[in-house]
This record gives C-alpha cells, structure tokens and sequence, in this order.
C-alpha cells in the first residue's frame, strides 16, 4: 500500500513537471506569434510611410504641389540635423544632447 502511495506521489510530481515544461512551451510560442506580429505591422507601417512619401515626392515632381509647401512642411516635421540635411534644411538650433 505505501508503494502505491509513493508510486501515485511520483506520478503527480512528473505530472506537475510535464505540465510546467509544457507552459512553458506554450508561453514561448505564444511570444513568438506575438513578435511576429509585431514585426509585419512595423513593416506594414513602414510601407504606408514609403508610399505617402513617394506620392507626395510624385506630386511634386509633376508640379501638382508646390515644392516650397513640401519643404515648409519637412522643415515644420524634421528635427533630427541628418533627416533635414536630405532636404537641404538648415539644421536645427537646439543643442545636441
């Protein structure tokens, strides 16, 4: 009868066991679908930004938006020195930090 006990005892401890691993498998895949994710609407967010720049750059090109507004609008948006650069802006006032 102590057996018994002790042979149901162990299979409750490699129960327990077998079940912690599988939570934990679990919640690494789980963390995996949710980078995933993450990933593909990044990607989905750069994309839109590429097209609307190059609509707006097209726009331009073609003389259906004047140029200067472009310009006044990426001197209004920009505040990194490198991004106006790509724009011929001045560069900004403000200390680096």
């Amino acid at each position: 009868m102590i057996a018994n006990i002790e042979k149901a005892q162990q299979r409750v401890k490699d129960l327990e066991e077998k079940l912690k691993l599988a939570k934990a498998l679990k919640q690494k895949v789980e963390a995996r679908a949710k980078a995933a994710e993450s990933k593909q609407k990044r990607a989905a967010d750069t994309r839109r930004k590429i097209l609307v720049g190059a609509a707006i750059l097209a726009k331009v090109e073609r003389g259906e938006w004047p140029k200067d507004k472009m310009l006044e609008m990426m001197s209004q948006q920009l505040t990194r020195d490198d991004d106006r650069a790509l724009f011929d802006l001045t560069p900004t006032d403000k200390p680096a930090s």
